[in-house]
C-alpha cells in the first residue's frame, strides 16, 4: 500500500497468500515470490501469516498480528538469475524439458550416496516407517499425478496402506487422521493454497507432515516436520516438466527408504532399482539429444 505525500513508505500485510521483503542498499522491495526478487537482491524475509511491514529505503519494520514488533529470519537466496535466459530455446518450456537430465542427476544425488558400494539414502532420518500404518499423498495438478504414482511404488513395495487426493477436496473433505498416519505433500512452489490449507488440517493430526516441494523456504516446507527439496531449479514454463520428473524421483527413493525400514524389500532389489534410477539422467540425455551432457 503506498500513500500520497508519503514517497519514502510502503506498508504490507500478508493474508493468505505468501509475501516476502527483499532488502537492498538503500532500497527495499516486495513480492509475493521471493524468485521475482532475485535480479533485485539476494537477501529476503518471509512474512507469517498476519503480519504486517513498514518499509522505507532504510529498511523495514514487521508486526506480527498482535501488533508487536518481530524479527523474521533473514534468508539468501542461492539460485543464479540466468533461469531468466531461455539459453537459445525457443520458449521456457523446452529448455526445462531439455534441463530434465540435470535436474534429476541433482535430485538423486542429494538424497542418495553409495560410497561404501551399498546405497545410502539420506533422506527421513527421522521417521521410522515400521511405525506408520497409513500414508496419505494430497497435490495439486501435475503434482498430483506423480502421487498416483507413488501410490503404486509404496504400497507394492512398502506395503504401506497409501490414500491419494486432490489438495482442493481433501481440505474440505476433513477426514479423520489416525495417529499412526504420515501426511505427504507435493508442491512445485510450495505455496499452492490448496495444499498448504490440507496440511494445516493435517497438522497436529498426523504423526509427521512432510513436505515434497522446489522451494525450501517456501511456506509449505516452513511448515513441515520434514522437508525434501527436489531441485529442480526454477520452473518458469507453466507446463510442468523437469519438476515432475524430480517429484518422480524423490518419492521413489522414499518409498525405497520405507521398505527398507520395514524389511520389505532385499538389499539386491534396492540396489537394482538405485542402479536403474542413476542411468535415468544418462537415458534422458540421449532421447533428448542433448549435446556434451
Amino acid at each position: 500500500m503506498l500513500f500520497e505525500g508519503h514517497k519514502n513508505l510502503i506498508f504490507a500485510a500478508r493474508s493468505g497468500s505468501p509475501l516476502a521483503v527483499g532488502y537492498g542498499k538503500n532500497e527495499m522491495y516486495l513480492g509475493s515470490d521471493a524468485l521475482a526478487l532475485l535480479p533485485l537482491t539476494k537477501k529476503v524475509a518471509y512474512l507469517e501469516e498476519g503480519d504486517h511491514a513498514v518499509l522505507t529505503r532504510e529498511g523495514a519494520e514487521i508486526y506480527d498480528i498482535k501488533g508487536s514488533s518481530v524479527s523474521r529470519q533473514i534468508t539468501y537466496l542461492n539460485q543464479s538469475i540466468n533461469f531468466h535466459d531461455k539459453s537459445g530455446f525457443s520458449h521456457f518450456m523446452e529448455k526445462e524439458i531439455h534441463e530434465q537430465p540435470i535436474a534429476l542427476e541433482r535430485a538423486i544425488s542429494s538424497y542418495l550416496s553409495d560410497g561404501t558400494g551399498k546405497p545410502t539414502f539420506n533422506l527421513l532420518k527421522n521417521i521410522n516407517f515400521t511405525e506408520v500404518s497409513r500414508i496419505i499423498l494430497v497435490a495439486c495438478g501435475t503434482a498430483y499425478y506423480a502421487c498416483y504414482v507413488a501410490k503404486y511404488w509404496i504400497e507394492k513395495l512398502a506395503k504401506i496402506p497409501v490414500e491419494i487426493d486432490i489438495a482442493s477436496e481433501f481440505r474440505y473433505r476433513e477426514p479423520p487422521i489416525e495417529r499412526a498416519t504420515v501426511a505427504i505433500f507435493v508442491s512445485q512452489s510450495g505455496e499452492t493454497a490448496d495444499t498448504l490449507a490440507a496440511l494445516r488440517y493435517c497438522s497436529g493430526r498426523a504423526e509427521k507432515i512432510i513436505s515434497i516441494v522446489n522451494v525450501s523456504t517456501s511456506s509449505i516446507a516452513r511448515e513441515s516436520d520434514e522437508v525434501l527439496e527436489i531441485h529442480a531449479g526454477p520452473e518458469i514454463g507453466v507446463a510442468s516438466t523437469k519438476a515432475f520428473t524430480c517429484q518422480l524421483a524423490v518419492l521413489l527413493l522414499a518409498t525405497l527408504k520405507a521398505a527398507k525400514d520395514r524389511a520389505e524389500i532385499s538389499s539386491t532389489d534396492i540396489s537394482k532399482t538405485v542402479n536403474n534410477l542413476k542411468n535415468l539422467p544418462a537415458i534422458l540425455n540421449q532421447y533428448l539429444g542433448n549435446v556434451n551432457s
